[in-house]
């Protein structure tokens, strides 16, 4: 049966109350109510239902079939609602900032150092929202966001912050392999090979077929566990390279993905906001120079 109109929530509290307690006089005082009231709120649903939920017998009542079937129903549904009200409680956060990311960069770069900002900075309660698509920065509610997707949007400040450039890389296992024998690993748009060869690399006598790898994270992951040969993000396969876990086939590089952030306007002047831009600037600058004596060894 389809109804025009729900029973009040205050009815179904007043119906809850009572069924659990056995009593409208003891569900009249947990809510704070006057025991007319109670049986007012009972009789109207009763009324909008078509049929009895109690066995009234003087003071005493009791749950008929239909009424015990709708207790059930109404404690999941107000449990499911006080639930859903706490939950809210995230969204006001007065040290809350949402910065969002891409996953291969949340993973291969940001998380290794999200320790380090909390330790700076224990107050501030970061949020880290990864998406494959680039937020709508006007209708999505995000201070930040840290991609290398991104152009200028309205309401926002657009700072770029890194041009990456790309390189083939390999598991020692893998390199240790004849050349003909690898696999090769194939990513999308610059992380096609296409791009390799397009941009200038060597011929590095690859085969055309091989495992394909839609996420760069996975198409990292894939080589450090030694599936391939993987043309991959140089800021990205940094911490891999330094543990070993992948090695250079190629000193030569070429361009990739230019990382940059999208500050809205709104979040910009909280110290919470500030202080993790300012962060997240110094942790590029580092890479940056990083990178600049790497490629002096």
């Amino acid at each position: 049966m389809m109804f025009k109109h729900w029973p009040p929530l205050n009815v179904l509290r007043g119906f809850e109350a009572a069924a659990r307690l056995g009593s409208f006089h003891q569900a009249a005082q947990e809510l704070h109510l006057t025991q007319s009231a109670i049986s007012q709120q009972i009789r109207s649903l009763e009324e909008m239902l078509g049929q009895p939920l109690f066995y009234r017998q003087g003071r005493s009542v009791a749950l008929t079939d239909a009424g015990r079937d709708l207790l059930a129903t109404t404690q999941d549904v107000l449990l499911q609602l006080a639930v859903g009200i706490q939950r809210l409680e995230q969204y006001r956060k007065p040290n809350q900032l949402v910065l969002n990311t891409t996953t291969a960069l949340a993973r291969h770069w940001l998380l290794p150092r999200l320790g380090a900002f909390h330790r700076q900075h224990p107050g501030i309660d970061l949020w880290l929202f990864t998406s494959d698509e680039v937020p709508n920065m006007v209708e999505q509610t995000i201070d930040i966001a840290l991609r290398s997707d991104l152009d200028a949007q309205a309401e926002c400040r657009h700072q770029p912050l890194l041009a990456d450039r790309l390189l083939p890389v390999a598991s020692p296992s893998v390199l240790a392999q004849p050349a003909q024998d690898r696999t090769t690993l194939h990513g999308e748009r610059e992380l096609d090979w296409h791009h390799w060869t397009l941009k200038g690399g060597e011929d590095l006598q690859l085969r055309t077929q091989g495992l394909n790898f839609s996420d760069p994270g996975l198409l990292q992951d894939a080589a450090s566990a030694g599936l391939g040969v993987a043309l991959v993000s140089e800021l990205l396969s940094h911490p891999a390279r330094q543990q070993g876990l992948l090695l250079p086939l190629s000193q030569h590089r070429v361009p990739g993905p230019s990382w940059s952030m999208l500050v809205h306007q709104e979040s910009e002047s909280s110290p919470q906001c500030r202080a993790f831009c300012h962060w997240l600037a110094q942790q590029f600058a580092e890479a940056s120079l990083a990178r600049d004596e790497e490629a002096t060894l």
